[in-house]
């Protein structure tokens, strides 16, 4: 099992049938695969298949699992998911087959610290708030490139109110807004 998981950005393009037919072979089971990629379960066995694995049953990849090295390499790759990833112990226990006291245990012998739930929560909020301002900065781009809020609304399904508030976020300097309709004209006195 390789350590390192898949890139998540893009995931169905960037993963493909020979890495994870690489990672498959190496110990990781479909249901790792499927927390490292980002894939869906589906698209991780029709991936496999594609490149011509041979695909193991539950025993033989718990036999195999008894090996000490694969259990180091799962530890090590639970607290990469955990560490770097912001899993938590629920999605580790998915990960690897295990019980939550089970990927807990194997945390803590691969060197890991387990979180508090606040700790997670807290992790989850600035990579969610990372990716919004990451999308800010490119809305950014596109906006001071020419093009307008409502178009940039359709093209990435956020309501006006939404782009207007992430163009904001990024610091755009915004355009004059144009006035539609009849032109105001101040009313005369008589």
């Amino acid at each position: 099992m390789n350590p390192h998981p898949p890139a998540t950005s893009d995931a169905s393009e960037a993963v493909t049938p020979q890495a994870l037919r690489k990672q498959y072979e190496a110990g990781a089971t479909v249901d790792e695969l499927v927390t490292a990629s980002g894939l869906s379960y589906g698209t991780v066995l029709n991936r496999l298949h594609d490149a011509g694995t041979a695909m193991r049953t539950s025993w033989q990849t718990r036999r195999m699992r008894k090996n000490p090295q694969a259990r180091q390499r799962l530890a090590a790759h639970l607290r990469t998911l955990y560490e770097q990833h912001g899993a938590t112990l629920t999605e580790l226990a998915a990960a690897a087959g295990e019980t939550r006291r089970g990927a807990r245990r194997l945390l803590i012998e691969a060197g890991g610290t387990v979180r508090t739930t606040q700790q997670t929560l807290r992790m989850r909020a600035a990579a969610r708030a990372a990716e919004r301002y990451k999308v800010a900065l490119s809305l950014r781009v596109r906006y001071e490139a020419g093009a307008t809020v409502p178009e940039l609304a359709r093209e990435h399904s956020y309501s006006i109110a939404t782009v207007y508030r992430l163009l904001h976020q990024a610091g755009t300097p915004m355009r004059p807004q144009h006035q539609h309709g009849p032109a105001h004209h101040p009313r005369k006195q008589p």
